[in-house]
């Protein structure tokens, strides 16, 4: 199977799989997966460390940074080694970062992602020397959040000699499950206004306005209210007035529809097309034929007759143009048409994930695609 059609099929594939479902079989949300508490979001940390145990592929031009880092690192433990005399191919320059939630608390164990940011190679068989991991508004010069070492995971790995190298995934970027261990951090008291701000995570006047019917069904009327199309005000309760954590924990599992806008989704890179199910067309004919232009050049040997006293050998191209245009279909889509008319109809024209990328495109020019198109 060529890499067309492989490309071809894999773009199909995805296609039918984000193509079948219809407006009517969206499922309920839940408040915690479309919003968070405001002010609970999750707290980005990062430090600057040392990978070791590399086989030579680990940093080669040498940095000065890097060689500072280095000889800090041996002088911990007594030896000191001028910066000069460090040439290491074992060790690389990373930098660790994770992402820890306010609530996290001293003891408790995150991921973290590795990276490298020399001239490293590969990363793979690598350990992490402990490195402490800090909060991006307290600095290095604070007090670190966690430490974080241990073997890497990079999930690939590279190979070469002799001018010749495979390489599987991305072989400089590791994760290290658990790789961090908290060491501290700040105290985030529950809210004591008697008032509770749920920001969404995708903004939309619609989805706020039915979360916030949603809570007052739950609570009551007047309990909740949608200030934007971002956050929704609740008012905490008499009842839960001791008991906020109980509350959040209700309104956790509280159940909406979310409204998404009407979107076509395209990446030209991978023959990627995604139709949103909101996605509605006005009346348009639409027609597609490929056209292909391929050139052919074959090389002729040109000799002089075998008695002639003048004339030399000279190769000759010959060229060939071929011109082909596939047959073009009409397909009409009336008004209102859904989506899956849409795609029944672009079926009905044979169309490759390319030509529906082209069919979309035009559609939208013409005013007939009432979605708005996202190109990746």
């Amino acid at each position: 199977m060529t890499s067309h059609s492989r490309w071809q099929t894999a773009a199909a594939l995805a296609l039918a799989a984000v193509v079948c479902l219809a407006p009517n079989l969206r499922a309920d949300s839940r408040l915690k997966d479309i919003a968070t508490l405001q002010g609970t979001g999750a707290m980005p940390l990062l430090g600057q460390g040392l990978v070791i145990g590399l086989n030579k592929t680990g940093d080669k031009r040498q940095s000065q940074i890097f060689i500072q880092q280095l000889a800090n690192a041996v002088a911990r433990f007594g030896v000191n080694v001028p910066t000069d005399q460090l040439k290491v191919e074992n060790v690389a320059a990373v930098m660790v970062s994770a992402d820890i939630s306010p609530y996290t608390r001293a003891g408790a164990r995150v991921d973290i992602i590795v990276s490298s940011i020399g001239d490293a190679r590969s990363l793979q068989g690598g350990t992490l020397v402990v490195t402490p991991l800090y909060g991006m508004t307290t600095g290095p010069g604070g007090e670190p959040v966690a430490l974080a070492s241990g073997p890497l995971s990079i999930g690939g790995f590279g190979a070469g000699g002799g001018g010749t190298s495979v390489q599987v995934n991305h072989p400089t970027v590791g994760r290290i499950p658990g790789g961090a261990i908290v060491t501290s951090v700040p105290d985030l008291p529950m809210p004591a206004t008697g008032v509770l701000v749920f920001a969404l995570r995708d903004p939309d006047f619609t989805t706020a306005s039915r979360l916030a019917q949603a809570i007052n069904t739950n609570l009551g009327a007047q309990s909740a209210k949608a200030i934007d199309a971002g956050s929704v005000v609740v008012q905490v309760p008499v009842e839960f007035k001791d008991a906020v954590s109980e509350l959040i924990a209700k309104l956790e599992t509280v159940s909406i529809q979310t409204d998404t806008p009407a979107r076509v989704v395209i990446n030209e890179r991978t023959g990627t097309v995604v139709i949103g199910g909101a996605v509605q067309l006005g009346a348009a004919a639409v027609a597609h034929g490929n056209l292909s232009v391929r050139i052919t050049t074959r090389f002729q040997v040109s000799q002089p007759n075998p008695f002639a006293k003048t004339g030399e050998t000279v190769v000759v191209p010959n060229q060939q143009v071929d011109i082909r245009e596939g047959t073009a279909q009409l397909a009409v889509l009336t008004e209102g048409v859904t989506l899956d008319a849409v795609v029944e109809r672009l079926n009905t024209l044979g169309a490759t994930p390319r030509d529906i990328v082209a069919i979309v495109q035009a559609l939208k020019a013409a005013g007939a695609l009432r979605a708005e198109i996202i190109i990746q």
